[in-house]
């Protein structure tokens, strides 16, 4: 839409089209919600919770903070850089290309289409990549390439060629699917069974809270304020070796037994006699 109509009439109507398109992503997005069943471990876990009759347990969010805190900011961690990069490579360098180096809008949606083509195809890879070698590895080879790619992702994008540019972009995106392949998986196999699902979605939003969200925003302010970009490449470098610690110090996860629990509540000790109260 942005390649066949003005500025005018994309900024008036058009971006309402694709914006109403995508509704149509949230009703897939409950079908597969609501088809698909709960995991045999999750089924277990719970029929013994039951027949245990476990009173003492408190709410997931709870018990996940109680229990898992550490997994939490594992979680955060290792979508740190990932969250960050994804917005710089996309949803900054729209800014950066026309505002910046004066160049068309099309030049930075269609470098951005191409990686995203190439993007859509590897991450399935990487993710498969990572059941054989672990998660770890494969998470590492994204977050260490893109801290070494902030520099030269922004060198290159500084050329104005359009295929230089979706060149920086793809190898971007490469590096960001090899974080961002293995995550689901890695992620929630940090949990035990009873607050996985819990755990899971904590430590993710609350990266795309701390990280993802501010990331457009902190580089903008960072090119106004310094009128280059090389500040927001050192901020994309940092993100991206703060993800690369986390992991490093990380477990790996891959063929963990998702049935076994790492770390048991903390009990309320019922008082049985005088003595004990």
């Amino acid at each position: 839409l942005a390649a066949v109509q003005s500025d005018a009439a994309f900024l008036s109507w058009g971006w309402r089209v694709p914006f109403l398109l995508s509704g149509v992503l949230v009703l897939v997005g409950l079908w597969i919600r609501i088809s698909v069943s709960e995991s045999p471990v999750f089924l277990e876990a719970k029929a013994r919770a039951e027949a245990r009759a476990e009173a003492d347990r408190h709410a997931p969010a709870v018990e996940v903070f109680r229990t898992s805190w550490r997994q939490i900011l594992t979680a955060i961690g290792t979508r740190f850089g990932e969250n960050i990069s994804y917005y710089i490579l996309t949803s900054f360098l729209l800014v950066y290309v026309t505002s910046h180096l004066g160049l068309s809008k099309s030049t930075a949606l269609n470098a951005v289409l191409i990686g995203s083509a190439v993007h859509f195809v590897t991450i399935p890879a990487w993710g498969a990549l990572s059941d054989r070698i672990g998660r770890r590895p494969v998470t590492l080879i994204g977050s260490v390439g893109m801290a070494v790619w902030a520099f030269a992702f922004f060198a290159l994008v500084g050329s104005e060629s359009f295929g230089v540019i979706t060149l920086a972009v793809t190898v971007g995106l490469l590096f960001h699917g090899a974080m961002y392949g293995p995550q689901a998986a890695f992620i929630s196999e940090m949990f035990d069974t009873r607050v996985r699902y819990t755990g899971a979605s904590m430590g993710s939003q609350l990266s795309s809270i701390i990280a993802g969200a501010l990331a457009p925003i902190i580089a903008v302010e960072l090119l106004k304020d310094y009128d280059s970009a090389t500040p927001v490449a050192l901020y994309l470098c940092v993100a991206a070796i703060v993800t690369t610690i986390t992991v490093a110090v990380a477990r790996e996860t891959r063929g963990r037994d998702l049935s076994a629990v790492l770390a048991e509540p903390p009990r309320t000790v019922k008082a049985t006699s005088p003595e004990i109260a």
